[in-house]
């Protein structure tokens, strides 16, 4: 029986310093297990939206995939490593490091959706924070199949990233550059979409087009 892809959305996350956030699954994952990746995730069902006052620019004009896609994306890096997309009306968050333990911890319990974190605190994504850059999907024949969005986005300001334990064994900042090195020598085990995310960030760095090559597979 041929799997559906189920949508989903990664999330390559750049600092200041040019750097991209590198997460290792856990070796017991059954999916990827010790594999270094990108936060992200499949889309949930609290994703699909149709408007919201509290997503921002989400018009066909602004977006290239479905805006569930980028909810996805924004939901998954906030579960994974606590950073949060969002800000208040004035451009602010001040969450405390225990508010934001709990939101997490509801979130990925399924005690509320991102909408209703953002609602909750009065706060506002907007989807330019992330910038499309591609898809993937995995291949018929395979046990996990993923139609896989790809996004750019830059850490806010005042913000570091804070591991799940459960989610995620090991994370650093890391150039690209740094990453394939690491790669070629063995030392970070990586799929296909990982390292050719990592060649067109580092292209992209270089002054070439952000997009990853078309009709690709995993």
């Amino acid at each position: 029986m041929v799997v559906v892809p189920r949508p989903a959305s990664t999330v390559v996350l750049l600092d200041d310093q040019s750097r991209v956030y590198l997460t290792k699954r856990p070796h017991t994952m059954k999916f990827l297990g010790g594999f270094y990746v990108f936060p992200g995730g499949a889309v949930d069902k609290e994703d699909e939206i149709s408007e919201s006052p509290y997503i921002l620019n989400f018009s066909e004009k602004n977006i290239e995939v479905d805006v569930s896609f980028y909810i996805a994306a924004a939901r998954e890096l906030f579960e994974e490593v606590g950073v949060l997309l969002a800000a208040s009306q004035e451009g602010m968050q001040d969450l405390n490091p225990e508010k934001v333990q709990e939101y997490r911890r509801r979130i990925i319990a399924g005690e509320m959706s991102f909408i209703e974190l953002l609602k909750t605190e009065k706060l506002y994504f907007d989807v330019k924070q992330l910038r499309y850059f591609g898809s993937f999907v995995t291949p018929e024949g395979n046990r996990y199949r993923y139609d896989t969005s790809f996004f750019l986005a830059r850490l806010p300001k005042g913000q570091h990233p804070d591991p799940d334990e459960y989610e995620i064994e090991d994370a650093f900042w890391i150039t690209p550059e740094e990453a394939l090195h690491e790669y070629e020598k063995g030392r970070l085990p990586m799929i296909r979409p990982t390292i050719l995310s990592l060649k067109t960030v580092l292209n992209y760095q270089q002054g070439q087009p952000l997009r990853l090559p078309s009709h690709l597979s995993l």
